[in-house]
């Protein structure tokens, strides 16, 4: 009897790199879970029928002026009543590529799964570049690879809870 897979939801927004950088590691690592298949959607291509036939949702995105970028609040906007509760109690997570400290970004993204009421399996990972230049902000970024490895480590952690239902 072979175990059904369980879909890994992945939804970001990368400006400049970063953020992209911290979803591949993720979703390699995630993706290696026997029982897991990782989705991975930019927020632009990411419909209410992604969300709801989701096992577990990971939503990333850069820090932009201490928020979650625009595109991927558009997407909340977009897809918000639609699965409004039809999805309570799934697991999710939050990565940030942030310049400074991204708790803003965290925080928005906090409030609006809490009306989706979901559960949360560990506070966001947010990745500092320590951008603070109109330059150093622009600038594509590269990821070290103590960086990457945190984020593989959380893909790797969230695939194995989901796929053995501890979420």
């Amino acid at each position: 009897m072979s175990v059904p897979n369980k879909k890994l939801l992945v939804i970001y927004h990368s400006h400049t790199g970063g953020t992209e950088q911290m979803v591949r590691a993720f979703s390699e690592a995630a993706d290696l879970e026997p029982g897991v298949e990782v989705i991975c959607r930019h927020a632009t291509q990411t419909e209410a029928h992604d969300v709801l036939t989701a096992d577990g949702l990971v939503f990333a995105t850069p820090e932009n002026l201490a928020s979650m970028s625009g595109l991927l609040k558009d997407f909340f906007d977009r897809t918000y009543y639609q699965v409004l509760d039809r999805i309570n109690g799934r697991p999710y997570c939050i990565l940030i590529c942030a310049g400074s400290d991204g708790t803003g970004a965290a925080r928005q993204i906090e409030r609006i799964a809490t009306g989706w009421r979901l559960n949360l399996i560990q506070p966001a990972l947010i990745i500092n570049t320590g951008a603070q230049t109109p330059e150093a902000i622009l600038a594509p970024k590269k990821l070290s690879q103590e960086q990457l490895k945190q984020c593989s480590d959380f893909g790797a952690l969230f695939a194995a809870g989901l796929a053995m239902a501890v979420f």
